[in-house]
């Protein structure tokens, strides 16, 4: 097949530092918003493939896991927060980036099990957080708030995750559209990983975000990109206990090489 033949694939990712390995050399054929953004996208069939909120696959029976890609933290995750005036027991009402459903449910998990049931509102504006006694943040505006200052105590939901199980958490994998013939589009997705995990210390010396020092430290500690065996155990307790907090429906994970 040509180049002029080849499938034009529709590839949505985020504007985030955690997901710039998982697209390199692929960028301008990228559409780029928030997960919660990619996930409509999704449902009206205006992409092919995602990388969506984990959330996002469990609670919508429409698509495959590629395997193998995630966006993952073992521990610390940075970019996944909790940020608090008051004890999480004390809290009432928390205001929520809308962008992430997948750290949306698992603060809901988290809280949950410790069984607290606070009120979760929208975050009209990430820019304010630090106005509220109680908000959750994801991606970059977790970063900024992080490296700013404020009078809040972080609960980082990757560590207290890790707490909680002993396992990874899987923050976004790539969901792929199905009834359609992907083969290629897969194929093209892992090599743009392995590009990006190759090129890391390209990414960390060039990037332009934040500096070096935080870049380096981020993707050697708090992010990594495999979805193996610990991955989706991790996935299917986090389908379990979505299911046990009466977050559902919950449905089974399907995975495709």
């Amino acid at each position: 097949m040509s180049a002029a033949e080849a499938p034009q694939f529709r590839i949505g990712s985020v504007a985030y530092l955690n997901a710039v390995p998982l697209t390199r050399g692929m960028e301008d054929k990228v559409v780029f918003a928030t997960p919660a953004e990619l996930a409509e996208m999704l449902r009206r069939d205006e992409l092919d493939a995602a990388l969506v909120s984990t959330a996002e696959v469990l609670l919508t029976d429409r698509y495959d896991i590629l395997d193998g890609i995630a966006i993952a933290s073992l521990g610390e995750v940075y970019s996944v927060l909790l940020a608090h005036r008051r004890p999480l027991a004390e809290l009432k009402e928390i205001y929520c980036h809308t962008a992430s459903l997948s750290g949306l449910n698992l603060l809901k998990v988290l809280l949950a099990e410790r069984g607290l049931k606070p009120e979760f509102k929208p975050l009209p504006d990430p820019l304010r957080a630090a106005e509220h006694d109680a908000v959750l943040l994801i991606g970059n505006p977790a970063i900024d708030f992080q490296r700013t200052p404020h009078e809040h105590e972080i609960f980082d939901l990757g560590m207290a995750w890790f707490e909680m199980t002993k396992l990874p958490f899987v923050f976004a994998v790539w969901a792929l559209r199905r009834g359609i013939e992907n083969s290629e589009l897969r194929q093209r997705l892992r090599d743009a990983k392995d590009f990006g995990v190759d090129t890391l210390d390209w990414i960390i010396n060039h990037h332009p975000e934040y500096d070096r020092d935080f870049r380096k430290d981020y993707f050697d500690w708090n992010i990594h990109y495999d979805l193996g065996e610990h991955g989706k155990r991790a996935i299917a307790k986090f389908a379990e206990l979505l299911q046990k907090h009466s977050l559902g429906p919950v449905y089974e994970p399907k995975y495709v090489w």
